[in-house]
């Protein structure tokens, strides 16, 4: 099974089987694994992150949250390769990745959103997705085979032929989400994929990110919807004024003192 078969495994419409892209093989998971190790990144006299340090598991979700400016963006800069931190290593399934190119990294399987979707306004929303296809697929009938699947999978099969720049924000933010998904990427990194979502849009989402889970990925995601990450994260990394203050499951997370003062303001709800 490809990964075309992988979309359509986490859609609910096969059963998920060995995969060429790497996300399941015969036998069990592949042992996937992201190392942050001590990252530091100074702009000028401004430390935006300091010495912060984590895990990934493998088919981990692993939530960060943090008030604005707690670092969290910047973090997954250095991760993914658009900053190079000015100290501290990261580790892709063992592979030290530090400083490599974002295009690099996503070729060795980990790719990320951004907070400001800016898709090709002009292209229709198949060929936005093709483009990200193009990565691993220099055949055009491969890539837009993946790119279908992928479409599908987030739910715009009704606005595959529908240039980007005619999507409301809901559905920008799912073709965000495909665009990443058409690199076929072991480890994904999202970026407030909810903001400015409706509810029962958040709900979409929350359900396409677990199913993403089930069918072998491991997701990092950056969100300030309390309800959806704390539901969704197996563990949680909390961070302020460019630090780690916290890391653990969202229950002790919710407990945490330091938590509850920094970034709460010493209230924690979940409604």
């Amino acid at each position: 099974m490809g990964f075309c078969s992988f979309c359509l495994c986490c859609s609910g419409r096969k059963v998920c089987g060995p995969t060429r892209s790497g996300l399941i093989e015969s036998g069990g998971v592949v042992a996937l694994k992201l190392k942050v190790e001590r990252l530091t990144k100074r702009f000028g006299g401004l430390t935006a992150v300091r010495d912060v340090s984590f895990e990934v598991r493998d088919q981990e979700i692993l939530g960060i949250i943090g008030p604005n400016g707690a670092g969290k963006t910047t973090l997954f800069h250095l991760i993914s390769g658009f900053e190079r931190p000015d100290a501290g290593r990261v580790f892709l399934e063992g592979q030290d990745i530090t400083g490599k190119s974002p295009e690099a990294i996503s070729r060795l399987g980990l790719t990320r959103t951004f907070q400001l979707v800016k898709p090709f306004g002009k292209m229709t929303v198949l060929e936005n997705v093709c483009v990200g296809a193009f990565l691993r697929r220099s055949d055009l009938t491969d890539a837009r085979a993946v790119a279908e699947d992928v479409v599908e999978l987030v739910g715009l099969k009704p606005f595959a032929d529908q240039p980007a720049a005619t999507l409301p924000i809901g559905h920008r933010k799912r073709l965000e989400l495909a665009r990443a998904l058409a690199t076929e990427p072991k480890i994904l990194l999202l970026d407030e994929v909810m903001g400015g979502l409706t509810p029962a849009e958040i709900g979409q989402m929350i359900d396409t990110i677990r199913r993403l889970r089930e069918g072998g990925l491991t997701i990092v995601i950056i969100e300030h919807h309390m309800r959806a990450i704390m539901s969704l994260s197996d563990r949680v990394v909390v961070m302020h004024q460019g630090e780690k203050i916290a890391e653990g499951t969202p229950k002790e997370i919710a407990q945490d003192s330091r938590v509850i003062e920094a970034y709460f303001g010493g209230e924690l709800r979940f409604a």
